[in-house]
């Protein structure tokens, strides 16, 4: 995408339904209309979520097809790479780029390891052919076993075994980082649970050390609902600073948290958590700005759908005499959800993006199911989408 030859963006207004469903039929918009109305009731989700299991489970005829063109549809791209071409085209005409997000959750073997990081290559080497493509993504637990990264970071000694094992998973990160690094294809490493996210940092950082030498590649994800977060994004960039590379960071709130409570809890740990939104409002924010200060050294992206959040970002760069296109920032939300964020920035100049993920439909089905349930839960989440659907409709209606 070509940076804005001017720092002055065009007014920005995140209510602006007209520029946030430009893309979308009345017929596409009525379909999501529909869904995001079933998603504001929260016992129908429980309900229909475990009736979906089930029938793929049991193999009821024309579940698939169901699944596939309702809640599928919306937040996914399709089941194959291929699959997702037409909407990554259809992304890029509103200059809004994909990151292709192979779903498909492991299933602890080696095998399905290696599958993994060869469906991994073959999205960087999609993203290294299209222009539309400016990110790949992987999680380290997609090539690597939970349990040894967690005895790694508690200090144990590994068996000859897991030794072996392990550096099997290195390699396998070494080849998705060396590959990025080839194509010049930014390449997100998500964050995972705390109990093994520090021995994910420490691979992170060496992968950085080795190739971010001219640019950010490598970039590690900071899940800013944990209250030592920014300290480590500080860490980061100093170490990044002192050896000579360059550091990239993806900022989110975060996946995990009721999971982080309760083992914090199991384990007799204190609490990982920030002990309340507003904290971790505060701290993301500061994240922001701290990444700003430091742009010279941190190339960032806000994975956020929090409108406040996006806001002060842009103001943030115009007060530090950014460009809205300048390629060191970005803004990321899930395909599917805050339309109105993704679209306007989009139109206004900025760099965005939006986390596609593909897969069998059976198998990226727990995916789906955490989407129903964060619409749901997030106060206020599907019931805005909804609103803002539903004012354009009227808005269309009243010109027709």
């Amino acid at each position: 995408m070509t940076p804005a030859p001017t720092t002055q963006a065009p007014p920005l207004s995140f209510d602006d339904t007209r520029v946030a469903f430009a893309s979308k039929s009345d017929f596409q918009l009525r379909k999501v209309y529909a869904l995001f109305a079933a998603m504001n009731n929260g016992t129908l989700v429980k309900t229909g979520s475990g009736l979906m299991k089930n029938a793929l489970k049991w193999g009821i005829p024309g579940t698939k097809f169901l699944i596939k063109h309702s809640i599928f549809e919306q937040f996914c791209g399709g089941e194959t790479i291929e699959e997702c071409r037409p909407v990554t085209a259809e992304l890029g005409k509103y200059h809004i780029g994909t990151i292709l997000d192979y779903s498909v959750e492991g299933e602890g073997s080696d095998a399905s390891y290696d599958r993994t990081r060869d469906e991994v290559l073959a999205t960087i080497d999609e993203a290294h052919r299209s222009p539309n493509i400016p990110f790949s993504v992987f999680k380290v637990t997609g090539v690597a076993d939970v349990a040894i990264l967690e005895k790694i970071q508690a200090g144990q000694l590994l068996t000859p075994a897991e030794e072996a094992a392990h550096n099997r998973a290195l390699a396998r990160v070494e080849a998705l980082c060396a590959r990025a690094h080839q194509h010049g294809v930014r390449l997100f490493i998500d964050a995972e649970e705390s109990w093994f996210q520090h021995t994910i940092d420490l691979l992170t950082y060496d992968m950085m050390a080795k190739y971010n030498r001219e640019k950010a590649i490598v970039w590690n994800t900071y899940q800013l609902y944990r209250h030592d977060r920014l300290d480590a994004l500080k860490q980061a960039h100093d170490h990044a600073a002192e050896a000579g590379y360059y550091l990239g960071a993806k900022l989110v709130r975060g996946a995990y948290m009721e999971k982080e409570a309760r083992v914090a809890k199991q384990r007799g740990q204190q609490n990982p958590i920030n002990p309340t939104k507003q904290a971790t409002d505060d701290l993301y924010d500061e994240s922001l700005r701290y990444c700003i200060d430091h742009i010279d050294r941190i190339s960032f992206c806000a994975g956020t759908h929090n409108e406040a959040s996006s806001l002060l970002l842009t103001q943030l760069m115009q007060q530090a005499g950014l460009a809205p296109g300048d390629e060191r920032v970005w803004f990321a939300q899930l395909y599917g959800m805050s339309d109105n964020l993704t679209y306007n920035l989009a139109n206004a100049g900025y760099n965005t993006a939006k986390y596609l993920p593909y897969g069998p439909v059976a198998a990226v089905m727990p995916y789906l199911l955490r989407r129903a349930d964060e619409n749901t839960a997030i106060a206020g989440q599907s019931s805005r989408e909804f609103l803002l659907i539903q004012k354009e409709l009227r808005r269309r209606q009243s010109k027709s």
